[in-house]
């Protein structure tokens, strides 16, 4: 079981000297489980970090329809020491913002009513680049390491997820799959619990939600964790409920905006993690992993290519 963190509002979560590399990508993270008037100032800031950066502290209350004292609240719960340090850090953010979009004149990554087809094209390829950007930078590589080692190490590899990260989990499976290894996907929570019960310290158990709340991944994945198996959980929130229920942690940044719940972002940014660790377990075995990935493929290729035997006679 991975270690508890305090809660995001906690007061007695120390604050950084400096911001996060990240501010933008922080308080994203931090978003779901923010308390509600804390949520309201974080809305507030992402929509507009630059202009969020000139406000006064009374002012970015009043726009959050909220108060000082929250507001402080906030900034403690993304790890900042104090507003001055809030405005600071948004306006460096917004500056990078502008830098990295260019000349486009969109300030907001959600899509409008009144968007041309163009603009939809570029806030969508935007949002998908920067996830990538931001799920490559932030990366814990000591992290990934360690579950590589259980994944190549493991006996047996089950994956759990539904919806769009059930998608992601058929990628991992079908590419540990095509190089010999054990491994299972499970997209029905009654399926996925019975799979887990059949687990043990050999074996590896990986939960997929990009929200880090969804029942139906987390209960195989404790359950897996309860039979001894290492746990693997892919969030984009590392204070998750799936988070607190994994021995290991890998995390994306997708930039997801409301009107665009469920969007490619997510699955782009968990599909990159899934071929990171992917690849990484093939180099382990780098010329049995080779050869296999040979084999598999001639073996498609062989069977599209094999002729079909001729049709029968009309009317036979």
């Amino acid at each position: 079981m991975a270690p508890t963190t305090a809660s995001p509002a906690d007061p007695a979560e120390p604050v950084r000297e400096s911001p996060p590399v990240d501010l933008l990508a922080s308080i994203r993270g931090a978003l779901p489980h923010l308390a509600p008037a804390e949520q309201r100032v974080a809305e507030a800031v992402l929509a507009d970090p630059a202009q969020a950066a000139e406000f006064s502290i009374s002012a970015l209350a009043g726009r959050a329809r909220t108060s000082v004292t929250t507001v402080m609240r906030f900034c403690r719960a993304v790890g900042l020491a104090n507003y001055p340090q809030l405005r600071l850090a948004l306006a460096g953010a917004a500056a990078r913002e502008d830098a990295l979009r260019g000349e486009r004149a969109w300030t907001s990554g959600d899509i409008s009513a009144t968007d041309s087809l163009q603009q939809v094209v570029e806030k969508i390829i935007y949002s998908e680049a920067r996830s990538l950007e931001e799920t490559g930078a932030r990366l814990d590589v000591d992290m990934l390491e360690r579950a590589v080692d259980a994944v190549a190490a493991a006996r047996r590899i089950d994956i759990f997820g539904v919806g769009a990260s059930g998608v992601v989990g058929q990628d991992l499976h079908q590419k540990l799959h095509r190089i010999g290894r054990m491994a299972f996907v499970w997209t029905d929570v009654h399926a996925a619990l019975t799979a887990s019960a059949l687990l043990g310290p050999a074996d590896v158990a990986i939960g997929i939600s990009h929200s880090g709340t969804t029942s139906d991944t987390i209960a195989p994945l404790q359950a897996a964790a309860g039979r001894g198996a290492t746990t693997i959980a892919l969030t984009n929130f590392a204070r998750s409920p799936i988070a607190e229920s994994a021995d290991l942690l890998l995390t994306t940044y997708a930039l997801e905006a409301p009107y665009r719940v469920g969007a490619t972002a997510s699955r782009i940014a968990q599909l990159a993690l899934v071929d990171c660790l992917f690849v990484a377990v093939a180099q382990r075995s780098y010329d049995d992993s080779t050869e296999a990935l040979s084999g598999t493929w001639g073996a498609i290729h062989d069977s599209g290519t094999r002729r079909l035997p001729p049709a029968p006679p009309t009317g036979s």
